[in-house]
């Protein structure tokens, strides 16, 4: 005895303005916003990492490390419910919306502090790439630290690790379900949602799974473009 999946196409075609809807409020706002965060925050670390006296910069050393070797599905859990809830930050809300528009914060948080940890770590590597030359000449020119660092070593820093930024945005972006852990509805949640209420979980899947490509796709070719123009 055979069995075979049918493709339902009205429940596609019922399905998709919603997963739509949960991939550009939340999933995408989730990635963009992240991003740019932990981008920044990941400069000030390696700044950091380089500029502390060196118990300090062991210190954040080590805290980074740490961020950078949990799972994230725990530290959303822990911010959540270990640190915010306790506050009543999560009480006495207007409905589920005003709920979900919460925990997204919380997750655009924890999400670009995780990620942080990672593109210090890419702008470490194109700090130090960068030759003693650079260094010597802005001493040389009595160039102010502050003024160094903005004019003379992070441009070039970023020339070179600019590529691999975009790719830990990518990762990112693909570990956006991880915000079902604190019930955020992203889009893999209302797909399943929705499969679940029909008791059909192949055209929702395949939607969201195809949205992430779709989305995805292009960004990675178009990072690996800017990696081979920029080697030159």
């Amino acid at each position: 005895m055979s069995s075979s999946v049918k493709w339902d196409w009205s429940l596609a075609n019922e399905a998709f303005p919603d997963i739509l809807k949960a991939f550009l409020e939340v999933t995408l706002l989730v990635t963009v916003a992240a991003s740019i965060l932990s981008a920044l925050l990941g400069l000030v670390w390696a700044v950091a990492l380089r500029e502390l006296p060196g118990p300090l910069s062991k210190v954040l050393g080590w805290l980074l490390g740490v961020i950078r070797m949990t799972p994230l599905p725990l530290q959303l859990l822990i911010v959540t419910y270990g640190i915010v809830t306790p506050q009543g930050w999560l009480a006495h809300l207007d409905g589920p919306d005003q709920l979900n528009h919460r925990l997204m914060i919380i997750g655009i948080v924890v999400f670009a502090v995780h990620y942080s940890t990672y593109m210090a770590e890419s702008y470490r590597a194109g700090i130090e790439s960068l030759p003693k030359g650079q260094w010597e000449a802005a001493t040389a020119l009595s160039l102010p630290q502050s003024r160094t660092w903005r004019v003379v070593i992070i441009p070039q820093a970023l020339r070179a690790t600019l590529p691999s930024l975009g790719n830990w945005a990518i990762a990112m972006f693909k570990d956006t379900p991880y915000l079902l852990a604190i019930g955020v509805i992203e889009m893999v949640t209302q797909a399943r949602q929705i499969g679940g209420d029909h008791f059909d979980y192949i055209e929702v899947f395949t939607i969201a799974g195809l949205i992430f490509l779709v989305a995805s796709y292009p960004t990675a070719i178009l990072m690996r473009r800017l990696e081979k123009k920029l080697a030159y």
